[in-house]
């Protein structure tokens, strides 16, 4: 399988573009983006990642759940989730309500990777 990965420096580089200039910059202290991104790394190593949806699934959960912004971490994992599945042949015509709520979901823990991977499935054309 021939997937297009994202580094932690373009995912840096699409956070700091996502956030507008009043909000909070940086890394939160505590928090390692390279921490979360090698756990997408880590599940494709042990072939735990199938498919285009479950590697984008697995950047989204990763990016949402470690919190590792101070601030956009829900819109930098909706952005990475796009950019990752558009890289890779795949164009969904978001309803941004809904995906919007996935990501919160996803980010609190409510929505589990296994259903947010088939989820996305069943949203991509």
């Amino acid at each position: 399988m021939n997937l297009v990965l994202l580094s932690v420096d373009h995912i840096a580089m699409l956070h700091d573009a996502i956030l507008a200039p009043n909000e909070l910059q940086g890394m939160a202290g505590d928090k390692s983006l390279e921490g979360a991104i090698s756990r997408v790394e880590s599940r494709l190593a042990y072939g735990l990642i199938d498919d285009i949806y479950s590697l984008a699934s697995s950047y989204a959960t990763a990016i949402s759940q470690a919190h590792c912004f101070n601030d956009g971490n829900k819109r930098t994992s909706f952005q990475v989730l796009s950019i990752v599945l558009d890289l890779n042949g795949v164009q969904i015509d978001w309803d941004v309500e809904e995906v919007g709520q996935k990501i919160i979901q996803l980010s609190q823990g409510l929505l589990d990777e296994q259903d947010f991977t088939a989820w996305l499935r069943q949203a991509a054309p």
